[in-house]
């Protein structure tokens, strides 16, 4: 990278919390490369807090764009001076390009799901979901797998405010969507979380729960709850294989890592960034 970076150079980001395994600066500085442009990509530790400076850094820096991770895709979404429909509908955004200083919200994130799972053999279309998660990306997939023909989205999340903010858009997915039904339910109500599992064909894990470093952390105590015809899907993709990917592998479940995920989305960014195509069998090859 060292060899092209010169005074044209423009810089590219992560803005969230943690960032430092990241494998989006190796991902998008490699294809880059690849595509003879001249953009650099780092990572940058933001929180919540920190992103209204964060955004007028990335105007006074002429920034092209940056992807937003976990904490901060909703309050980024408030922030920019556009969205696209996507990112409207879900209230949270992933991808903001700069173009002369006005930032445009995306939301690639549920297309990066579901790009994912359907090269893992698994078409949501009809499916019922079981997601954990009423954050940026578990709103992103609901939103993306409903659009995508799911039959029914069952959405758990701890009694917070994404909670009711989950209530208001499991309305809003039916309201556009009305053969797919959404409910929202308790994430620390075993019972109910355990009889929703019980009767999916999916179960997606939307949180950052199990995220490196904290590798021994899952939303699922009980294990019983993994058979051999559910699907299991991580948006975390450090490490490689979660704790609950690992449990549900163990008792015969189709599991699929947020890999793919990862890659997915990015490529639809990368898209956004620079009107072309990233090598998607390359990079996850060389970086996964």
């Amino acid at each position: 990278m060292e060899k092209w970076i010169d005074g044209r150079t423009r810089m590219l980001g992560l803005f969230g919390t943690p960032v430092s395994h990241s494998g989006s600066p190796a991902m998008y500085n490699f294809s880059f490369e690849k595509s003879g442009i001249n953009y650099a990509y780092l990572a940058f530790d933001v929180t919540e807090e920190q992103m209204p400076q964060a955004i007028n850094i990335m105007k006074l820096f002429n920034m092209r764009g940056a992807n937003i991770t976990m904490p901060c895709k909703t309050v980024a979404a408030k922030l920019v001076d556009k969205l696209s429909p996507a990112a409207e509908l879900i209230g949270a955004v992933n991808t903001i390009v700069n173009d002369d200083g006005i930032l445009t919200g995306n939301n690639t994130d549920g297309a990066g799901y579901v790009a994912n799972i359907r090269q893992n053999g698994v078409d949501p279309k009809d499916k019922v979901f079981t997601v954990l998660g009423a954050g940026g990306a578990g709103t992103a997939i609901a939103v993306q797998v409903a659009l995508d023909g799911a039959k029914e989205i069952r959405i758990f999340n701890p009694k917070d405010d994404f909670f009711s903010n989950a209530e208001k858009m499991a309305k809003k997915i039916m309201d556009k969507v009305p053969n797919c039904k959404v409910t929202v339910g308790d994430i620390n109500d075993e019972k109910e979380l355990k009889s929703s599992i019980s009767s999916s064909d999916i179960l997606a894990n939307a949180t950052k729960v199990g995220m490196a470093p904290n590798i021994d952390n899952t939303n699922i105590t009980d294990t019983n709850v993994f058979r051999e015809d559910l699907v299991v899907t991580d948006t975390v993709y450090n490490p490689t294989e979660t704790k609950m990917l690992k449990e549900a592998k163990s008792k015969g479940s189709k599991v699929i890592g947020g890999q793919g995920m990862l890659v997915w989305q990015g490529a639809a960014a990368f898209k956004l960034y620079t009107g072309e195509d990233m090598s998607v069998d390359e990079v996850k090859s060389l970086f996964f």
